[in-house]
C-alpha cells in the first residue's frame, strides 16, 4: 500500500521519534541525542542513539537504523501501513485512501516538480548570459558574492512574454503542467499563456528538503505594480506551509541552538553570506500556525528579528499576538530588535556579523514583548486605569494561553510585575555625616527608622550579588539540583541579569549532568556570552570565592546559600521600608496588615543571614 510522501513526511514531523523510542527503551539526554541500551540486540552498555532533530535512530553495534515509522515496525512487528496507520493517530491526521486518483496526482506532483527544477536552471542560465546584465548590477549592488549568488541559485526572468514558456515547451514540459505549476498564467478571456515573472530578480523557493517548489520575483522596474511577486498555491507550494531557506536553516539551526526569522529573502542571504546560516523568512505573509510549528521543529525558542522603527514594533507585537494561544511549556519565541530602522541586511554591511550577533544576545523573552504591548503609553495614576491594565494582561493576554500551565506561569509573572509597577516609592538613603563612617542616614517620613534596621543593600552591592550569584550557578550548575527553586524565586529587576537567570534555568533542565565547563560553553553556543561575561568575564569582576569555578563544592554552597540569604534580606528590607512609608499616609487596615507581615518575615530573614554567617 502507497502513501503519498507529503502524508509521510508530515506523521515524522508531527510524532517526536524519542517519544516513541521512549515507550520501549529508558533513554537519557546526552547533548543533542538520547542514548539507551538497543532494543533489537542485547547489550550491557548503550550503543543505541535517537536524534530528534535528525529524525533517525542508529545502534552502532548492530546497525539498526531507521526513521520513527521504521522504528514502529520493527519494535512492534508491525507492517509499513499499520505502522503508517498507528503513527497517523498520533498525530491526529487522517490516513489518506489511495486510490488510482491518489497515484495520478502523486505522479502529477513529481512532474511539477520537474518543471521547477527546469525553471530554476534556466533562470540561472539567464542571469548569468547577456540578457541578466540588470539582474546582475542589482545583486552587486546588494553586495553578494558569487558563491552567495550560486548558494542561493538566484536567476533573473527577461523581460518578455513568452521566453520561459518557449524553453520549457521546447524541454518537452506541457503547457498545462507549466499552467498549473504558476510558472504561466492563462487568461480568463482565453488568449495564449504568458510568462508570469518577467524582468524580475528570481529566488528559488524550496521545501525542507531543498526541492524547488516556488519562486519569488523582485521587479527591477521601479513602475512595477509588486516589487516582489510569488509563485501562486499550486499543488506544491502553500506559502503558509513553507519557509524560505528552510533545508539550509534546518541542518544549521542544530549546530547553533536556534533559528532566526527574518523578513524577506535579502535578509536571509545577506545574513548567511556574514556566516549566520540559521536564518528563514516567511513568504510575504504574517506567520501561520504551521510555520510556527515548522519553527519549532528547528528550536525551542526561535528568535524573531525585527526593524526597530514603529512598523518593525508593530510586526512584532502581531507576531507575539499570532503565537500567543500556541505556546508550550518550552516552546515560545524571542525578539530581537535592530537598531536604527534597520533591517539585517544593513546591519551585517555596516557592522558584519559582530554586530548582528549583539542583537541577537540581546534578544527579549516574549513576554517582555507582551508586557511591553500593554504598558506602553498608559497612564497609570488612578486605580482605574491601573484595573484596566490588569485585565488587559489577565484577560486580554494570559487567557489566550491555551496550554494550562504556560498560562498559570505567565499569570504568575504578571502579577508579580504588576505588584513591583504599583508598588509605593521606597524612602530614600543618604550618605551620612563622616562621623558616622558611612552609614546611611534615614531621610523618610518620621525620621526614624524602624529598629535596628541598617538600611537596604546600596543598589552596586545589590547588582554585585546578583552577579556573583548568576556566576557561581553558571561554574557550579550542580547547586541547582538542589537549590533551583530557591534561585529561581530570586526577584531580580527586569533587564539583562534576570533575562540570563531565565535563560540558565530552562537550559539546565534541557540539559542535566553537565559540568561548569561545558554548561558555559553550551551557554556560549546558544548566544549568551556577552551575557555572561557581563557577570563572570573581566566585565563582572567577581571576587567573592563562591562564585570562582575551582572553589570547593562545600564552601560554594555555603557561600551561595549565604548570599541568597543576604539578598534575600536586602529586598524584603526595602519592601518593609516602602510598607511603612505607606503606613505613614494610608492607616486603613490592609496596609497595617501588610507592614506587619513584612516586619514579621524580615525578622525571620535576619535571623537566618545571622546563622548562616556564624556556620
Amino acid at each position: 500500500m502507497a502513501f503519498p510522501d507529503s502524508f509521510l513526511e508530515e506523521i515524522r514531523n508531527r510524532v517526536p521519534l524519542s517519544g516513541v523510542v521512549g515507550r520501549s527503551v529508558r533513554l537519557i539526554k546526552r547533548g543533542r541525542e538520547y542514548t539507551g541500551l538497543c532494543p533489537f540486540h542485547n547489550e550491557k552498555s548503550p550503543s543505541f542513539t535517537v536524534n530528534d532533530d535528525k529524525g533517525f535512530f542508529h545502534c552502532f553495534g548492530c546497525g539498526a537504523h531507521g526513521d520513527v515509522i521504521g522504528f514502529a515496525m520493527r519494535n512492534g512487528g508491525l507492517a509499513f501501513p499499520e505502522a503508517v496507520e498507528q503513527l497517523a493517530g498520533e498525530a491526529g491526521l487522517e490516513v489518506p485512501r489511495v486510490r488510482p486518483e491518489d497515484r495520478e496526482k502523486a505522479d502529477q506532483v513529481a512532474t511539477l516538480g520537474k518543471a521547477m527544477e527546469e525553471a530554476a536552471k534556466w533562470f540561472q542560465a539567464q542571469f548569468h548570459g547577456d540578457v541578466g546584465r540588470e539582474g546582475r548590477a542589482y545583486i552587486q549592488k546588494r553586495g553578494l558574492k558569487p558563491d552567495t549568488i550560486e548558494r542561493f541559485r538566484l536567476g533573473y526572468a527577461p523581460q518578455s512574454r513568452t521566453a520561459l514558456k518557449e524553453a520549457l515547451l521546447a524541454r518537452g514540459l506541457p503547457e498545462p503542467l507549466l499552467i498549473e505549476s504558476g510558472l504561466l498564467i492563462k487568461p480568463e478571456d482565453g488568449g495564449p499563456s504568458y510568462d508570469r515573472f518577467r524582468h524580475r530578480v528570481m529566488f528559488p523557493i524550496g521545501d525542507r528538503r531543498g526541492r524547488i517548489i516556488a519562486f519569488g520575483g523582485r521587479a527591477l522596474d521601479p513602475d512595477a505594480k509588486a516589487k516582489y511577486l510569488n509563485s501562486p498555491e499550486t499543488p506544491l507550494f502553500h506559502k503558509g506551509h513553507n519557509l524560505y531557506n528552510h533545508a539550509i536553516a534546518r541542518e544549521a539551526a542544530r549546530e547553533s541552538g536556534t533559528v532566526i526569522v527574518v523578513e524577506g529573502y535579502m535578509d536571509v542571504i545577506a545574513l548567511a553570506q556574514a556566516g549566520i546560516d540559521h536564518a528563514v523568512a516567511p513568504l510575504g505573509t504574517a506567520l501561520t500556525e504551521e510555520q510556527i510549528a515548522l519553527l519549532w521543529r528547528l528550536s525551542a525558542e526561535p528568535i524573531l528579528c525585527f526593524d526597530g522603527d514603529n512598523a518593525g514594533i508593530r510586526a512584532a507585537m502581531r507576531a507575539a499576538d499570532r503565537a500567543l494561544p500556541l505556546l508550550e511549556p518550552g516552546k515560545s519565541f524571542r525578539f530581537a530588535l535592530l537598531p536604527g530602522g534597520q533591517d539585517p541586511d544593513d546591519l551585517v554591511k555596516a557592522q558584519g556579523r559582530r554586530g548582528m550577533d549583539e542583537v541577537l544576545a540581546a534578544a527579549l523573552p516574549m513576554v517582555d514583548i507582551l508586557w511591553r504591548k500593554e504598558t506602553e503609553g498608559r497612564q497609570l495614576d488612578t486605580p482605574e486605569r491601573r484595573a484596566a491594565l490588569e485585565a488587559a494582561l489577565m484577560g486580554g493576554v494570559a487567557s489566550q494561553i491555551r496550554n494550562p500551565a504556560v498560562q498559570s506561569h505567565y499569570r504568575d509573572h504578571f502579577r508579580s510585575r504588576l505588584r513591583t509597577l504599583f508598588a509605593p516609592p521606597a524612602r530614600t538613603w543618604t550618605p551620612n555625616r563622616p562621623g558616622f563612617a558611612g552609614r546611611p542616614a534615614y531621610t523618610g517620613p518620621g525620621a526614624r527608622p524602624p529598629e535596628g534596621y541598617k538600611g537596604p543593600v546600596p543598589n552596586e552591592r545589590l547588582e554585585r550579588t546578583e552577579k556573583a550569584l548568576l556566576a557561581a550557578v553558571v561554574a557550579h550548575p550542580w547547586l541547582l539540583e538542589e537549590h533551583g527553586e530557591a534561585f529561581a524565586a530570586l526577584a531580580y529587576p527586569p533587564g539583562p541579569l534576570d533575562s540570563l537567570k531565565s535563560r540558565i534555568l530552562e537550559e539546565a533542565s534541557r540539559h542535566p549532568g553537565l559540568d561548569g565547563e561545558a554548561f558555559g560553553a553550551h551557554l556560549r553556543q546558544r548566544g549568551l556570552g556577552p551575557a555572561l561575561d557581563l557577570v563572570s568575564g573581566e566585565a563582572g569582576r567577581i571576587l567573592e570565592p563562591f562564585a570562582r569555578p575551582d572553589t570547593e563544592p562545600d564552601k560554594v554552597e555555603r557561600g551561595w546559600w549565604q548570599a541568597v540569604q543576604r539578598y534575600r534580606l536586602a529586598e524584603l528590607e526595602q519592601e518593609l521600608a516602602a510598607a511603612e512609608a505607606d503606613l505613614a499616609s494610608n492607616t486603613n487596615p490592609e496596609a497595617w496588615q501588610r507592614f506587619v507581615a513584612l516586619k514579621a518575615e524580615v525578622g525571620s530573614a535576619r535571623s537566618l543571614v545571622s546563622v548562616s554567617d556564624t556556620d
